[in-house]
């Protein structure tokens, strides 16, 4: 076990610095520069080179790149050449705002889609099964930014509940920001569930046809009760792969569904940092993107061990 971890780390710093070179030179590989769109189409010569000696961009990319990654390794994403103002801060509050509602609709998502994905499961044969079925495909057909729409018109424009935008801190209106949470964390969470619940599904039914479950059945257990106490666990492990995808997905999707309800993530601020060419905010945000998306892989492979033993005993 210890390594199959040891392993897993190792992989995942190695493709963490490669993305990070990769990040890099895409984006200062695009023509144009930074100092020039900083300082305006007006800009002289002189005051351009003055502001690339300034930040560093006159030295070679390599050196430029160790200096960017030395600086990340202690917490200094460096300064935006466009708003003069640190990056670090911005990138900080803008992935607590992602993560709360990205984690919140994951958690939404799988609380409606492994109780939904297994009773359309146990009842597939029967009526209920496919009224489930049918439902899911237009779950998965909707689109979370259309879904966003449709709850800010029904619950915030025709009935008044919910704010139709904004974000409130935790820590100065607890009640005010889980009313700005519901909307976003319901848009992308039942798009999200309509697909795991599908997955759900597959995975139950496969589990239905083996022999411990009719073992199970035999001393007496319900299908109901075979499946919740020997089943599901055994169905975890393709479900537990989706849901990996599904909350890097998520990470994207966020991004759309922030623009709609004005919500001060990631995907706000990256948006507001291309359409201004503020490469170094873009480099930083698409950068922690990255880590995120690796650090969800690397927890998806440590769970496998866990939830099944020959797994386990293969690393």
């Amino acid at each position: 076990m210890l390594r199959f971890l040891s392993v897993r780390l190792l992989q995942f710093a190695i493709t963490l610095v490669i993305a990070s070179v990769v990040v890099f030179a895409l984006l200062n590989l695009l023509p144009g520069s930074a100092a020039q769109v900083a300082l305006g189409v007006n800009a002289t010569p002189e005051a351009v080179a003055a502001l690339e000696a300034e930040y560093g961009l006159d030295r070679p990319l390599p050196v430029q790149y160790l200096h960017w990654v030395g600086g990340i390794l202690h917490g200094d994403f460096g300064t935006s050449y466009v708003t003069q103002a640190p990056v670090g801060p911005v990138i900080s509050g803008s992935v607590q705002v992602t993560l709360i509602l990205v984690v919140a609709a994951v958690v939404v998502s799988l609380l409606i889609a492994v109780p939904v994905g297994t009773l359309a499961a146990v009842s597939h044969r029967r009526p209920l099964g496919a009224v489930i079925s049918a439902l899911g495909q237009v779950g998965v057909a909707i689109p979370s930014f259309l879904a966003a729409i449709l709850l800010v018109l029904v619950f915030s424009v025709n009935l008044g509940w919910l704010p139709s935008s904004g974000w409130v801190v935790p820590a100065v209106d607890p009640a005010g920001f889980l009313r700005s949470l519901i909307l976003p964390v319901l848009a992308l969470s039942l798009v999200q569930a309509a697909i795991l619940s599908r997955y759900v599904r597959s995975a139950v039914l496969d589990v239905l046809g083996e022999d411990f479950l009719r073992t199970a059945r035999a001393k007496g257990l319900t299908r109901g009760a075979a499946v919740v106490r020997h089943g599901l666990r055994n169905a975890a492990v393709p479900v537990l792969t989706v849901t990996g995808l599904q909350l890097s997905a998520l990470l994207v999707g966020a991004v759309v569904v922030e623009l709609v309800f004005v919500l001060p993530g990631m995907g706000s601020e990256l948006v507001r940092a291309v359409g201004n060419r503020d490469l170094v905010t873009v480099q930083g945000i698409v950068l922690v993107l990255v880590f995120m998306v690796l650090v969800i892989n690397l927890l998806v492979d440590v769970l496998y061990t866990i939830i099944d033993p020959r797994i386990r005993r293969a690393a």
